[in-house]
């Protein structure tokens, strides 16, 4: 099992960032203002930031960060989760996932 694979299991929503990153700080918010609380992982706090990064760069991530997985399935990046979230998408998502209650 990868890395990536162990720290999304069983997680609603799940956000690989880094502290940086204007965008992975308004996705966390965006996703945030909806009632939800996803586990965050800032890459640079940890020692495995970097293998984590290949892999999600692996799974597609260009670039690798945000990278937001939810339901344990990879959505993508700030431009996947504008979007859905434009297209009133997201929060469905979100219900779907347990990760928000309406």
């Amino acid at each position: 099992m990868s890395i990536v694979e162990r720290l999304v299991t069983d997680k609603a929503v799940v956000i690989f960032g880094k502290s940086s990153c204007c965008m992975c700080h308004s996705i966390r918010t965006l996703i945030c203002s909806f009632g939800a609380n996803p586990t965050v992982y800032e890459l640079g706090e940890y020692s495995d930031g970097q293998q984590i990064e290949k892999e999600l760069k692996a799974l597609g991530c260009k670039p690798c960060v945000p990278a937001v997985f939810i339901g344990q399935e990879l959505v993508g990046g700030d431009n996947e989760i504008m979007s859905l979230h434009l297209k009133g998408k997201l929060v469905p998502m979100l219900i779907k996932a347990r990760a928000i209650w309406l």
